[in-house]
């Protein structure tokens, strides 16, 4: 773990109340995918710090990247107001809700911001272990929510591997895909091989402990369930 002094390098809006924000890092800083750091910034002049997970891969060189929700609370805000070449100060990498190369199988199960650290798994297997299964239920309250939706659409077409499949729980008329929250229905349909897959699942506590509730019903071992439960501000 290392802590250095960096620069805001882009910052990118994912959908009407997300943005993705991109620091400058040093050529020997090295994370996994799904670890995450912590990101101090200056909010009125005082610094401030909260932690959030690489939305981005050890793949994409020359920055790292967080992705937050905007939800009007202190640090949000002050996230909100950021401008390029802004100061920060950045400490890690920390966290175990990482790719493993020896699992050639995963199935991952979140929701609404919950993909972030999820979003750069999927890169860097995409980069360099292709030849890994991916199925990623994700969840959303709209089609406007769905974050990182033409990246994952180009991800599946460069990996034939990763299948991603949406469930709404306020879809439009037009909606062709599932409603509702992810359940052991829609798991069972699209994930039929479950008990040779680890399951990855972040996000709130209460959709990371319901996503467990179903994966205990299944008797999915301990051992192939890893969590990340993320926090509201």
């Amino acid at each position: 773990m290392i802590e250095f002094e960096t620069n805001v390098q882009k910052i990118i809006k994912r959908t009407y109340n997300v943005k993705s924000f991109r620091f400058k890092v040093p050529e020997n800083f090295t994370y996994k995918a799904g670890q995450f750091f912590f990101v101090r910034i200056k909010i009125n002049g005082e610094e401030k710090q909260k932690h959030f997970s690489f939305s981005s891969s050890p793949t994409e060189k020359g920055y790292v990247e967080f992705t937050k929700k905007l939800t009007g609370h202190e640090f949000s805000n002050g996230l909100d107001k950021l401008k390029e070449g802004d100061w920060a100060r950045l400490k890690g990498p920390l966290g175990e809700f990482t790719y493993n190369e020896k699992n050639r199988k995963l199935a991952i199960l979140t929701g609404g911001i919950g993909i972030t650290p999820v979003r750069g798994i999927c890169r860097f297997c995409t980069d360099e272990y292709p030849d890994t299964n991916i199925i990623l239920l994700y969840g959303n309250r709209t089609e406007e929510d769905i974050v990182f939706k033409d990246d994952f659409e180009i991800m599946q077409k460069e990996n034939k591997n990763l299948k991603v499949i949406h469930t709404l729980s306020e879809p439009s008329e037009n909606w062709s895909g599932y409603t509702g929250h992810i359940n052991k229905e829609i798991l069972l349909k699209e994930v039929p091989d479950y008990l040779e897959r680890n399951f990855y699942s972040c996000g709130p506590p209460g959709l990371v402990e319901a996503m467990k509730k179903i994966l205990t019903a299944l008797a999915i071992p301990k051992d192939q369930i890893i969590t990340e439960n993320f926090p509201g501000y």
